[in-house]
């Protein structure tokens, strides 16, 4: 009896400190079954995507995409980042990076403290620019579109935290397609840069580096502003170029008045809070 409560307990300690990977290796290539085939079918190469996908670090991620569907963003302190500290690491950061900033600004017509603004807000200027697995985020994401994986993120979600059903579903099946897009991007986008999509990290909603682009906007919008042949968003150079080409796609010129360029900051994230916080950042720097 007691060899087999001791069995039991250790059984349960093992299981608790497992990694995900372990956790879903039986079940993983079920969950993404789906995903892989509609990848192939797209113009992928079936070896690689079975490699890719047989990978220990590609798993379901539970953590990340529960995250995401707990999210509020009435909840986020927006505010924080015009502080004096944080203005004073900001004006820091425009005169470290004063000759790329400016001759960015000249070729785009894009002020240089709206640039530096969306960088401190995205990413503390790049202090934090995630840690999930972004190839994971999409994939766990895209595979939401079938009723398996879809129930077992349910399933995992604390009941406190998580939507209600119908709204989670709703959600879910919206996001799904969405997200095998970004999916595609995020694999073309790692193929021509010649990077691993494994090692690559972001944010629990999948964006990517010191701008946040999600894959679509780095394919349509990124940027090598250092010239060494890759368009990498960790790089500040191509960050900077990348947001300021951004920006001038969606409208913004020399001299923009407030109200359109909170327009034009829209498009970068749908949030009036987002945009005003933007903004005020920006005065505060051209003190």
């Amino acid at each position: 009896m007691y060899l087999f409560k001791w069995t039991l307990i250790k059984s349960i300690f093992v299981l608790a400190f497992l990694t995900p990977n372990f956790l879903y290796a039986e079940t993983q290539t079920f969950l993404f079954d789906s995903v892989k085939k509609q990848l192939v079918q797209d113009g992928f190469d079936s070896a690689m995507i079975e490699k890719l996908y047989n990978e220990p670090e590609v798993y379901f991620d539970i953590k990340s995409i529960s995250g995401y569907f707990q999210h509020n963003e009435s909840t986020l302190n927006y505010a924080q980042f015009h502080q004096t500290r944080n203005i004073s690491k900001a004006k820091k950061y425009l005169s470290n990076h004063k000759k790329t900033l400016n001759r960015v600004e000249k070729k785009y017509g894009v002020d240089k403290e709206i640039i530096v603004s969306i960088m401190l807000v995205e990413t503390r200027l790049g202090g934090f620019t995630g840690v999930s697995r972004v190839l994971n985020v999409y994939s766990t994401m895209a595979a939401l579109k079938a009723e398996a994986p879809r129930e077992n993120l349910w399933e995992q979600i604390p009941p406190k935290k998580r939507l209600e059903k119908t709204a989670y579903l709703k959600k879910a099946k919206r996001k799904a397609d969405w997200s095998y897009d970004q999916l595609k991007a995020f694999l073309k986008y790692t193929s021509q840069n010649n990077f691993s999509p494994i090692d690559i990290r972001g944010s629990y909603a999948g964006a990517i580096g010191l701008a946040q682009f999600i894959p679509s906007s780095i394919l349509k919008f990124g940027k090598d502003g250092n010239n060494d042949g890759q368009i990498d968003l960790f790089n500040h150079d191509d960050a900077i170029e990348s947001i300021a080409n951004y920006l001038k796609n969606f409208g913004w010129y020399p001299g923009i008045i407030s109200k359109k360029a909170s327009k034009v900051l829209y498009h970068y994230n749908h949030s009036e809070y987002y945009v005003n916080e933007l903004l005020t950042i920006a005065k505060h720097l051209k003190k």
